[in-house]
């Protein structure tokens, strides 16, 4: 009888070990720091990119600071190559608690970069007893708000500009279904042409940063989007209409640990967006940075490490 058991357990437990192992296939996967220290996992953005720039600048001096940091690229998004992805929040969250039975988590950090900030915020909602804290970094709340930002800021430079031609696009634009992929695509279009994920004095720190990055192997994928993933998050969930404030309120409600850090000169949010969030995370739980764009860790890296080392302890 015991001996039966035993097997039981052994065959239980290889089984276990097999999952585990399909799972790291599955998925491009990296850690840095000791495995017995406080867990951070960070959520890129995207949808269609991936980890490498954290990886690459931030990860491990963020290690070195006595963290247990994971990276990973989403299913089918980056190094995690899946031609049978799904694109939603469901295989999401299943993935990314994954990652807590792989590496045997009870409580993890979440970072959420951009659309990262996403993803944590619905992963925080459904388990909220897995997350010591949820920090938010250059994360939109409400990506319509965003899209009407980037609009009105486009029409204000191309009429200053008097350039008729753009000026045709935005109309165009402002006409268009606001719900659609198109009208989405279109805006981020225009964020980047105008130059809104980049901070326009740079420190130093950051300049010496952008570069290590540049000469990376791994920077052939930094700068690299797929168009498969946001076209399968808009079809599944709509992502793009999604308003999560009424979800942070709830979960600051019942005390969930949430924190955010923006750059000022991040193009995506108007200064009102930060300071609505600021009202439902609490004064001191918000940063908003000088010379900092959407790329928060690297643009005031020092900043950003402090800051998750006072939030994540």
């Amino acid at each position: 009888m015991k001996s039966s058991i035993s097997k039981k357990i052994i065959i239980a437990g290889l089984f276990l070990l097999l999952l585990q192992n399909v799972f790291a296939q599955q998925l491009y996967v990296k850690t840095f720091g000791n495995a017995k220290d406080k867990a951070v996992i960070f959520l890129h953005g995207g949808p269609g990119y991936n980890s490498a720039s954290f990886e690459v600048t931030t990860a491990k001096p963020l290690s070195e600071k006595g963290f247990f940091v994971i990276v990973y690229d989403r299913r089918g998004e980056g190094r995690s190559v899946d031609a049978n992805a799904k694109f939603n929040f469901e295989q999401t969250l299943v993935d990314l608690d994954g990652l807590y039975s792989t590496y045997h988590l009870n409580k993890a950090t979440l970072i959420g970069h951009s659309f990262g900030g996403m993803v944590g915020t619905e992963f925080t909602k459904k388990h909220p007893e897995k997350v010591n804290a949820l920090i938010l970094v250059g994360a939109p709340v409400n990506l319509q708000e965003s899209f009407d930002q980037i609009v009105s800021r486009c029409r204000k430079i191309y009429e200053d500009k008097k350039d008729e031609g753009n000026l045709n696009y935005i109309g165009m634009l402002e006409k268009m279904d606001k719900s659609s992929m198109e009208y989405a695509s279109y805006c981020f279009g225009h964020a980047m042409y105008n130059g809104f994920y980049s901070t326009k004095n740079p420190s130093e720190e950051s300049k010496k940063l952008f570069a290590d990055l540049k000469n990376s192997p791994e920077s052939a994928y930094a700068s690299k989007m797929t168009v498969e993933p946001p076209k399968g998050f808009w079809q599944n969930d709509h992502y793009t209409t999604l308003d999560l404030t009424a979800t942070l309120s709830q979960l600051v409600a019942k005390k969930v640990k949430i924190y955010g850090l923006y750059g000022k000169e991040d193009g995506l949010y108007a200064t009102s967006q930060i300071e609505k969030l600021r009202g439902i995370l609490g004064k001191n739980n918000l940063k908003y940075l000088e010379n900092c764009s959407h790329s928060v860790f690297i643009d005031q890296q020092t900043t950003f490490l402090q800051s998750i080392s006072e939030w994540a302890k």
